[in-house]
């Protein structure tokens, strides 16, 4: 069964945010890892499983960032932007 217009056009949107926050969680999270903030590269480098614990630190970056920006996406459809 196809999608109708405003189901697809809903999804494109939340979509659209969704992609925002990502975006924002890969910078954040590669600004935290670039500048070394509180040892976290070090630390997760250095570790016995550094994909592991590199991919546990985005994946929870991705699903908060994600999460915010389809919020806000959603709280701000009753605005009339003026």
């Amino acid at each position: 069964m196809p999608l109708k217009k405003f189901e697809r056009d809903a999804l494109f949107f939340l979509l659209r945010h969704l992609l925002a926050g990502v975006a924002a969680a890969l910078t954040f999270g590669g600004g935290l890892l670039w500048l070394d903030i509180a040892n976290l590269r070090t630390l997760a480098l250095q570790s016995g499983q550094p994909v592991l614990v590199l991919g546990l630190l985005f994946f929870g970056l991705i699903i908060t960032f994600g999460s915010v920006a389809m919020g806000v996406g959603v709280m701000s459809l009753g605005e009339d932007g003026n």
